[in-house]
C-alpha cells in the first residue's frame, strides 16, 4: 500500500504567500501546505494528509464531535486524514482529498446600472406574504415526505399557485419504500416562437433525524424558508408578463437523499432539458449566522454565468456579502448539474452555525426576516434578467396585493382583471368561489 508523504499546514487569513506551498481558499481564509521537510512557520505542525468535508448544517460535526477541524468555514471543513471516520459520505456530508485551488471565494462584483424595471419589480416583494406562508408551513407538526401533513403542505402550496394563475401538476415519487410527490406550477411566457424555461425550486419536506418520521419537524429554515420563497417569487413574477416560461417546483424526498429532484430530472425529455435557461434552488435562506449578512451561491462550471449574474444582482440591489462555490453538494440543484443543466443553490452563509436544522428546534424563533428579504431581492433581480420582460401588451389578471390566508382551509386572492377592476376569489376547504367584482379601477 502506498503512503502519502506527511505535510505541514498553516491556516492564514488573507494575503500570505509561502514559496513552494500549495493552497486552497475558503472565503477569507486559506490553508497552505508544503512537504514535511520544508519549514512553513511557527503555526505549522506535521499531519499525514488533508481532507475537505462538505456538510449540510453541522451534520458532520454533530456526528463526529471529537474531530477538530483545521479550518472551519461553515459548509466546508478541512480535517486531517488522521481524524477521518470510516465512512466517507452520506446524504448529509461527504469527505474528499483536499486539492489545491479555490473551494469558496468571496465575490466582489461591481454593481451594475440600476434598472428601473427591476426596481419596480422588487418594490412589489411582500414580506407580509412571505412571512405568512413560511409561518403556516412551519406550524405543521412535520413535513416529513411520507406524512399526511406533507400532503397538507402540498395542498396549501398548490392552492397558492392556482390562485396566482399557474397550471399545477402533482407528480408521484418514491422515497425508499414509500411514496411522496413533487408539486409543479407552470406559467407560460409571452415571447414569440420557441421560448426558454426558468425553473425555481425548493424542497418542501422537513426531517427530525433524532426523532424519526414521527418526530416534530417544523423545518422553519430547512426548508419552509426556501419553499415560501418559491411561492413569493412566483407571486411576484405573476404580476407581469415575461418572454420565457416560469416553472415553480416544490420537491419531496430531499432530506432522504434528493429523491424528488433526481426522479424529476431523470424523467425530463431531452427537448425540455434544452429549454432550461437557469434553475434557481432555494434551500435555507432565513438564518443569519454571521455578523455580515452573507449568501453562498453554489453551482458548477455549467452554471458559472448564472452565479455571476446573481452576484451582480446582489451587489446592485442588496447589501449582501456573496461567496461562491463550484463544488455542488446535497441539495436539489445537484441532479440538474449532473445532467449538464445550469443550476445554482442560494443558501445562507456560514450555515454550519445553524445548529437547529433537522430537529424539533428549527423554529421561527431563529429566523432573520431581513436576511431572507435580501436573498429574495437578489433572486428576483436575477430572475428578471433570465426571463426578460415581455414586449407585447397583453392584459392578464394580476395579483393586486398579498394573497391572504385566514387559516389552513381559507385562502383569499385579490386580483386586477383585464377590465382594470379589483376582483376577489376565495378558497375554502377544497372549493373555489366565483370571482366577485369589488368595484373600482386600479391604475
Amino acid at each position: 500500500m502506498s503512503t502519502r508523504p506527511p505535510v505541514r499546514y498553516h491556516v492564514v487569513a488573507t494575503g500570505e504567500n509561502v514559496e513552494g506551498a500549495s493552497s486552497a481558499r475558503f472565503g477569507d481564509q486559506a490553508i497552505l501546505w508544503v512537504p514535511a521537510g520544508e519549514r512553513l512557520g511557527r503555526g505549522s505542525r506535521t499531519a499525514p494528509g488533508l481532507l475537505v468535508v462538505t456538510q449540510v448544517g453541522r451534520s458532520f460535526q454533530d456526528e463526529y464531535p471529537e474531530v477538530v477541524p483545521l479550518l472551519d468555514h461553515g459548509r466546508h471543513l478541512v480535517i486531517s486524514t488522521a481524524d477521518k471516520p470510516r465512512k466517507r459520505s452520506n446524504h448529509c456530508w461527504r469527505i474528499e482529498p483536499l486539492q489545491p485551488g479555490s473551494y469558496v471565494e468571496v465575490a466582489a462584483p461591481k454593481a451594475a446600472r440600476v434598472d428601473p424595471t427591476v426596481t419596480n419589480l422588487l418594490d412589489r416583494l411582500s414580506p407580509t406574504s412571505y412571512e405568512a406562508d413560511l409561518t403556516w408551513l412551519a406550524s405543521l407538526p412535520t413535513r416529513h415526505s411520507l406524512s399526511a401533513s406533507f400532503t397538507a403542505a402540498v395542498d396549501f402550496a398548490e392552492a397558492r399557485m392556482v390562485a396566482l394563475g399557474y397550471k399545477t401538476t402533482r407528480l408521484p415519487i418514491t422515497v425508499g419504500a414509500g411514496r411522496s410527490e413533487n408539486l409543479i406550477g407552470d406559467r407560460p411566457g409571452l415571447g414569440p416562437g420557441s421560448r426558454g424555461l426558468v425553473v425555481i425550486t425548493a424542497h418542501l419536506d422537513s426531517i427530525n433525524l433524532a426523532g424519526g418520521p414521527a418526530g416534530n419537524a417544523p423545518g422553519a429554515d430547512d426548508n419552509a424558508s426556501g419553499s415560501a420563497g418559491v411561492l413569493e417569487l412566483g407571486r411576484l413574477l405573476a404580476g407581469q408578463g415575461w418572454q420565457h416560461d416560469v416553472r415553480l417546483i416544490l420537491f419531496g424526498g430531499e432530506e432522504e437523499g434528493l429523491f424528488g429532484s433526481k426522479q424529476y430530472v431523470a424523467a425530463l425529455p431531452a427537448a425540455e432539458r434544452a429549454r432550461i435557461r437557469a434553475v434557481l434552488n432555494l434551500d435555507m435562506i432565513a438564518s443569519r449566522n454571521s455578523a455580515t449578512p452573507t449568501v453562498l451561491l453554489e453551482g458548477a462550471p455549467v452554471s458559472s454565468g448564472q452565479i455571476s449574474e446573481l452576484a451582480a444582482a446582489a451587489a446592485t440591489y442588496t447589501g449582501l456579502q456573496v461567496e461562491t462555490s463550484l463544488n455542488p453538494f446535497a441539495s436539489d440543484h445537484v441532479p440538474f448539474i449532473n445532467a449538464a443543466i445550469p443550476a445554482v443553490l442560494t443558501i445562507e452563509g456560514a450555515d454550519s452555525a445553524n445548529g437547529h436544522i433537522h430537529s424539533a428546534n428549527d423554529t421561527l424563533d431563529f429566523l432573520d426576516w431581513s436576511l431572507a428579504a435580501e436573498i429574495l431581492r437578489m433572486n428576483a433581480a436575477a430572475l428578471a434578467g433570465w426571463l426578460l420582460p415581455a414586449t407585447a401588451t397583453v392584459r392578464r389578471p394580476i395579483v393586486a396585493g398579498p394573497v391572504v390566508a385566514w387559516g389552513p382551509d381559507r385562502l383569499d386572492v385579490f386580483v386586477t382583471g383585464p377590465d382594470s377592476a379589483l376582483h376577489h376569489k376565495s378558497w375554502t376547504g377544497d372549493t373555489w368561489s366565483d370571482y366577485e367584482t369589488l368595484g373600482g379601477v386600479i391604475g
